[in-house]
């Protein structure tokens, strides 16, 4: 009888120590997350999706470049499609979301890819002025620039990469400022009289005028992710793409804000994708 149990227990710890050691699960998928809080929270956003779709995925620091995906350390890394445009072939010329998207698949390395680019969601540069400004040339859009264009005199971040071309319009170089509060600050004053900003960020104030650029005279930022060709199975690029259908601009610059507010990007990331489901 001792021998019939002690038998059995033996059986029974090999069966469990199988059973833990045989079904360790999918390794994890490394999504990368840049330097910028904007690009740490697309990374995150990024991974959650994978895992929405039952893919185990991490979130590891890149800097935000797709340089990052040869190394083999990063399998999806998410960004801008003009910027990525920009960085492979600096002398593009497209502007629009659609040709922009082209011309970076186009240009990509071989053993990347890209997913579906946002077409709802964009962080590129524009134009911020007062309503007294828009009053004055004429219009809300930046095609007024172009015939103002002498009268520009522009603000911008310290930090910031601006367009040196609006359509035809080679507006004078940007003052600098520090930070966004002296950047609209001295907008309201009239020490400038138009800001440079992008089109998701969160603290331009409410009474200011973005002017919209319904002709593409600024290249298209729209959110996309690259990846390691041959990496990843079709349910997984189906995770990255679902992102594409549910992210617009005003939800990228309500995460931003969060996130600018101190808030934890994976933790902001899961619950967007609580409230806008994938796959519906």
């Amino acid at each position: 009888m001792r021998r019939t149990l002690a038998l059995a227990l033996v059986v029974l710890s090999a069966l469990v120590t199988a059973g833990c050691g045989g079904h360790s699960g999918p390794a994890a998928v490394t999504v990368g997350a840049g330097p910028t809080p904007e690009s740490a929270l697309l990374g995150h956003l990024y991974a959650a999706a994978l895992r929405y779709y039952g893919t185990p995925a991490a979130v590891s620091d890149s800097d935000g470049s797709l340089g990052v995906l040869d190394s083999g350390s990063i399998t999806v890394q998410p960004g801008f499609t003009g910027r990525f445009l920009t960085a492979l072939n600096p002398g593009a010329t497209a502007r629009s979301d659609e040709q922009v998207y082209r011309d970076l698949v186009a240009a990509l390395p071989e053993g990347v890819a890209a997913g579906d680019y946002t077409m709802s969601a964009q962080d590129k540069p524009v134009l911020v002025v007062t309503e007294a400004t828009a009053s004055k040339w004429g219009g809300t859009d930046l095609s007024v620039v172009r015939r103002h264009c002498a009268e520009v005199r522009p603000g911008a971040l310290a930090t910031a990469q601006v367009p040196t071309q609006i359509g035809l319009c080679e507006p004078a170089a940007p003052r600098t400022f520090p930070d966004r509060k002296s950047l609209f600050a001295a907008l309201n004053a009239g020490t400038v009289n138009a800001a440079w900003a992008t089109t998701a960020d969160p603290a331009i104030p409410s009474e200011l005028t973005v002017l919209s650029d319904k002709t593409a005279l600024v290249r298209g930022e729209n959110v996309v992710p690259l990846y390691r060709r041959n990496t990843l199975d079709e349910r997984q690029v189906l995770a990255l793409n679902e992102i594409a259908g549910v992210l617009d601009t005003g939800s990228l610059a309500d995460m931003r804000r969060q996130v600018a507010e101190g808030a934890d990007p994976g933790a902001v990331a899961d619950e967007f994708l609580q409230a806008n489901p994938l796959g519906h």
